[in-house]
């Protein structure tokens, strides 16, 4: 009889359960598609601006909420529409020439994602960005269709309070803060772990 009970704990425990697969879901983004766009609230009007996208690839697992991989912007692309505003943005605040990358490394998202569908998420991760580390969150809007997707993400860019000169000038004030947008579409792809 204990050999029975013995049996039975051992194989519910091991041997004749089902062993747990957990998927992990990659998003490769496509840089050719995806847009980096800023805007900075300033007097008289807004400064729009954007960056291009080096590369990027977002790994999630949706049993853990955990995420990796990192999306990489490319600082030195970054344009406003006014030459002179630009090269004393790229000199003065986020010195492009020592500092050319921005990098987002995903940690966790919250919410529940759909395979098919719309998703609203939110992602938290670290920006590193002119040398530094932050704690960053975005809040996504993913659709998927099949393999492929598409996503808009949102967040807040308190780049005075992490260190970067505010470049208002005497005549134009800008806000301390950035809000950042993201447009990305990619291929997502399964990795069995």
């Amino acid at each position: 009889m204990l050999r029975n009970a013995l049996g039975i704990l051992l194989c519910a425990g091991t041997v004749c359960a089902p062993r747990a697969h957990t998927e992990e879901i990659v998003f490769d983004l496509d840089a050719a598609h995806t847009e980096v766009d800023f805007t900075l609230g300033a007097t008289l009007h807004a400064v729009h601006g954007a960056f291009h996208l080096r590369s990027g690839t977002v790994r999630y697992n949706p049993a853990t909420a955990k995420a990796a991989g990192e999306v990489i912007v490319d600082v030195t692309s970054g344009v406003t529409g006014n030459r002179s505003r630009d090269r004393k943005m790229h000199a003065d605040v986020f010195e492009s020439s020592r500092f050319p990358e921005a990098v987002f490394t995903p940690t966790a998202v919250e919410g529940r994602f759909s395979s098919e569908g719309i998703s609203e998420l939110q992602i938290t991760g670290m920006l590193r960005i002119h040398g530094a580390a932050h704690t960053m969150k975005l809040a996504a809007h993913v659709e998927t269709k099949g393999d492929q997707w598409t996503a808009t993400l949102h967040g807040e860019v308190p780049y005075v309070q992490w260190g970067l000169p505010n470049p208002s000038t005497l005549f134009l004030r800008v806000s301390n803060t950035a809000q950042l947008e993201i447009r990305a579409t990619g291929q997502r792809n399964l990795a069995a772990r």
